[in-house]
Order: C-alpha cells, then structure tokens, then sequence
C-alpha cells in the first residue's frame, strides 16, 4: 500500500505569511483523507501543493514514491483535482465537459466519449448530459465537476471544499458518492464542515494556522483529548454537583459538560431523576476541534 508523505512542508508567501509551518504527517493512500482547519488555517495552499499547482518554500513531498516537486509530470499523470474555485462551462452541457475534460488528459476520442458516458451516469447525471450546465441546479453542477475527475480513472483525487454552498439535501447525496468513490480511489478532500469529516473521513488532519496539530482515526482524535463523553443541557438549567469534568457556557447560556464514562452515566442518572432536559453523546470533531486547537470550528470555516 502506498502513502502520501509531507516532511517540514512549509510556505510563505510574498507578504511574508505563514500559510503553512513545517507541516509534517503521513497516511496512507486509500479511502478519504479529510484537511479541516479554521479561515487562514492553510487548507487550500496544502492541497494546491499537493496537487502540483503551486510551489512551496521549502520541505518535501511525495505520494506513492513519486516526488511532489522533482516528478511532476509523472505525478499529473495519476491525480486529479477539482479546485474550490472551479466552476461547471455555462454553455458547455455534462457530456461536454466531461468529454473535453478526457481529451485534454490524452485520452482517445472514442474511450473519452465511453469514459464520459460511464462516468456520468454512474452519478446519475444521464437526464442532464445534454442540458446546458447554467441550466442545472448547484448540487447538479457539482456532480458534474466530479464526474470529470472520476472519468479520468485518476487513483487519486483532490477534492478542495467539494460542497460548499450546497443545500443539506444536495451535500448529502455527495457524500453517497464519496463514500463509494473512496473505496476504490484515494480522496484527499478538505472541508468547511465537520461533520461532513466526520462522516466521509477515514482519518482527519487538523491545522491551526499553518501547523498540522494533529492526524489520526476519529477513534484517535477521541483519544487524544482528556474527556470522551459530552454533555448538552439548556440554559438556566440547574446543575448537579459534577466530579471530574470541564464545563464551558456558550454565549447562548448552553452549558457542555466535558467527562469521563462514569461521571457521564451518573450525571445522566441526576439529571434523568430531576427531569432536566439534556443531550449525551461521544465527543463530537467540533469538541475536540475546540480542544486541541484552542478555539471553535463554527459551522463554517475558510481555508
């Protein structure tokens, strides 16, 4: 099995920003890889790095014994990616763009036309190759946009932001097909929700302002802060006599409670016989997002 390795990644820009600092992690490549990180964190500058569009200060790189930075061309021959700013043609349909997409990657016309056909209808973009893209809805768009990549039979895919600006409906269906693309391709995909990480992401990488904080399984990152278990509760509730917890109050007044096993199954039990309202749970990528980066993720971050 391959892997994707970044040593002392690092890249400042001409302004003299930071955007990434020594960044150094490796996965291995399959399944789907997911980069989450506050506005500024430096997504976007490693994922464009990896994926051959732009050049770092210093560090190295290389995805399955290939080179980032000495063995681009070959690398290009096994990646593809969708941009956060790539947008579907508006005058050019599904079919068009997936085609065109294959020609420009050397693929014969005739496999390019069959590629294409595949491709799209395995996203379920068949009704619509023939319809113009500005005719079709955001979600469809998206779609089309990864259909490209999926038809290029590229092992490995950088998705940057992939569902932004999606509805929750549109969002989900995408991951369906995430889901099932990363069984057979390697993803590296970054995200402004968490909760998408959560459920596509086979292991996640956290950045805080330029630095990779921590990488690891769900499991892992749970490990990784003190607490596993999260209590919710309304505000003005009263609260029981807590042992050893962390507890935090949001701007809104709704208190968390940050605990071990027991004192969760004990608090559950004072609050269940008093009939306060409350919610318990595994703590959540958000949770432990604030804890090993020292600030919420919110709903929605930047690269």
């Amino acid at each position: 099995m391959g892997s994707l390795e970044c040593l002392n990644l690092t890249k400042v820009y001409d302004d003299r920003r930071v955007a990434l600092d020594n960044v150094t992690f490796s996965v291995e490549t399959k399944g789907i890889f997911g980069l989450i990180g506050r506005n500024g964190a430096g997504k976007t500058t490693l994922i464009r790095i990896l994926a051959t569009e732009l050049a770092p200060t210093s560090g190295s790189a290389s995805i399955d014994g290939i080179d980032v930075f000495n063995q681009t061309c070959k690398l290009r021959e096994q990646i593809a990616i969708v941009p956060q700013e790539a947008r579907a043609v508006r005058w050019m349909t599904p079919k068009q763009t997936v085609f065109s997409y294959l020609l420009w990657r050397g693929y014969p016309y005739k496999e390019a036309g069959r590629l294409a056909r595949e491709s799209l209808a395995k996203l379920g973009l068949a009704p619509y190759e023939n319809v113009l893209n500005n005719r079709l809805s955001g979600g469809t768009k998206r779609k089309v946009l990864l259909a490209t990549v999926t038809a290029s039979e590229a092992p490995i895919i950088f998705l940057d932001e992939p569902t932004v600006g999606l509805d929750p409906i549109s969002r989900r269906e995408l991951w369906d097909i995430l889901h099932e693309l990363g069984k057979s391709r390697f993803i590296f995909l970054t995200t402004h929700y968490l909760e998408e990480a959560e459920q596509l992401a086979d292991k996640i990488g956290i950045l805080k302002e330029g630095k990779l904080i921590s990488v690891g399984t769900l499991a892992e990152l749970r490990h990784s802060v003190r607490y596993p278990y999260s209590i919710k509760l309304p505000p003005k509730t009263v609260i029981p006599q807590i042992g050893d917890a962390e507890i935090t109050v949001s701007s809104h007044g709704y208190t968390q409670i940050m605990t071990n096993e027991a004192e969760a199954f004990r608090l559950a039990q004072l609050l269940s016989e008093q009939g306060t309202k409350f919610s318990i749970s595994p703590v959540t990528l958000d949770d432990i997002f604030f804890r090993l980066a020292g600030q919420k993720a919110g709903d929605e971050f930047e690269a």
